[in-house]
C-alpha cells in the first residue's frame, strides 16, 4: 500500500513544472510527426491526436532520435524510422502538465513528465502516439523539439540530453522494480534535492538515493545507484533550477490534496474500495464454489 500511494504521489508530484512557454498562447497545438510515417500512419496519427487543420507541426528525424538517444541505447533499439508522434496543447497558467499515451508500450505517462519537467516544459497537455506499437523513448524529442518551437525558446544540449538520459534511466529501473515505483523513485530524489539542496559529493549523493529508495522499499544493485550519482551529476552541470522544482512539489501536494478533498477524490477512492471487494468476493466464490463441486 506505501508502495502505490507513493507512486501516486509521484506521478502528481512532476505533473506542475513551473519554466514557461512564454510565447505560446493558450489553446494553441504544436504537432510532431515522425518522418517516416507513410500516408495513412500520418492520418492516423493525427486522428489520434485529434489534431486541429491550424496546428503548427514540426518533423522529427530518426537522426535526431539517434543523436539524442544514442548514448543511452543500443541503435537497434532505437531503429532506423521516426515513427513516434505527439501533440502538445497550451493550457493556462498553473494549470500543471498532463500526458496521454496510445500504442508506447515500455514508458509510462509518469516517465515522460518527469523527464519533461527536467526539459522545463509547463502547462500543457501532452499526446505521445504512434500507428503501431512502440516503446516510445524516441518521443521525448518531439516534445522538446515541441516546445522550443512553441515558446520561441533553445533548450542548452546538456538539458535535453540529461532529460532523455533520465527518461532511459527511468525506463530500466522499472523493467526491473516496477514502472510505478521508478517514477517514485526519481521523483522522490528530485524532492529531496530540492529540499536540502544538491550534494556536495557523491557519498552525499549516494545515500540521498539510497534513503529514497528505502523509504520505497526499493532495493537497489550497486550498478543502479551508480547510474542514478551519474544522472543526477549531470542535472547539477546542467543547472537545473531546483527552487523551481521545490514550487513544483509544493504546488503537486496541495493540487492532491484538494483533490483527494473534492467529491471527484472521494468517488474515485470508493470505486477503487469497491474494485478490490469485488475482486475478492469474485476469488472467494470460485474456491468455495470448487468445493461444493468436489
Amino acid at each position: 500500500m506505501k508502495k502505490v500511494f507513493a507512486a501516486m504521489l509521484a506521478a502528481c508530484m512532476i505533473a506542475v513544472p513551473q519554466i514557461g512557454l512564454a510565447d505560446a498562447a493558450v489553446g494553441d497545438v504544436i504537432v510532431t510527426l515522425g518522418e517516416n510515417l507513410t500516408p495513412e500512419q500520418k492520418q492516423t496519427v493525427l486522428q489520434d491526436l485529434n489534431a486541429p487543420e491550424d496546428a503548427q507541426t514540426v518533423t522529427v528525424s530518426n537522426k535526431e532520435e539517434h543523436k539524442y538517444l544514442g548514448q543511452y541505447i543500443p541503435k537497434s533499439q532505437i531503429g532506423t524510422k521516426a515513427l513516434s508522434s505527439s501533440s502538445i496543447t497550451i493550457e493556462k497558467a498553473g494549470s500543471g502538465l498532463e500526458v496521454k499515451t496510445k500504442n508506447i508500450n515500455v514508458i509510462t505517462d509518469e516517465m515522460y513528465l518527469n523527464a519533461l519537467m527536467t526539459a522545463g516544459v509547463k502547462d500543457a497537455n501532452v499526446q505521445v502516439t504512434a500507428p503501431i506499437e512502440v516503446s516510445g523513448t524516441a518521443a521525448l524529442t518531439g516534445l522538446i523539439k515541441a516546445y522550443e518551437v512553441s515558446s520561441d525558446e533553445v533548450i542548452p544540449e546538456d538539458v535535453k540530453q540529461v532529460a532523455n538520459e533520465e527518461l532511459v534511466t527511468t525506463s530500466e529501473l522499472g523493467q526491473k522494480h516496477g514502472q510505478e515505483n521508478a517514477s517514485a523513485l526519481m521523483a522522490k530524489v528530485k524532492e529531496e534535492v530540492a529540499k536540502n539542496g544538491v550534494p556536495a559529493n557523491d557519498e552525499e549523493l549516494r545515500t540521498m538515493i539510497e534513503n529514497a529508495a528505502k523509504e520505497l522499499g526499493i532495493t537497489l544493485t550497486e550498478e543502479e545507484i551508480n547510474s542514478l550519482i551519474s544522472l543526477f551529476n549531470k542535472m547539477k552541470d546542467a543547472n537545473i533550477d531546483w527552487n523551481q522544482v521545490s514550487q513544483q512539489l509544493d504546488q503537486a501536494k496541495e493540487k492532491i490534496t484538494k483533490f483527494l478533498d473534492s467529491e471527484e477524490g472521494k468517488n474515485f477512492i470508493d470505486q477503487v474500495i469497491q474494485f478490490f471487494a469485488a475482486l475478492w468476493n469474485a476469488i472467494v466464490s470460485i474456491f468455495t464454489g470448487g468445493q461444493q463441486n468436489a
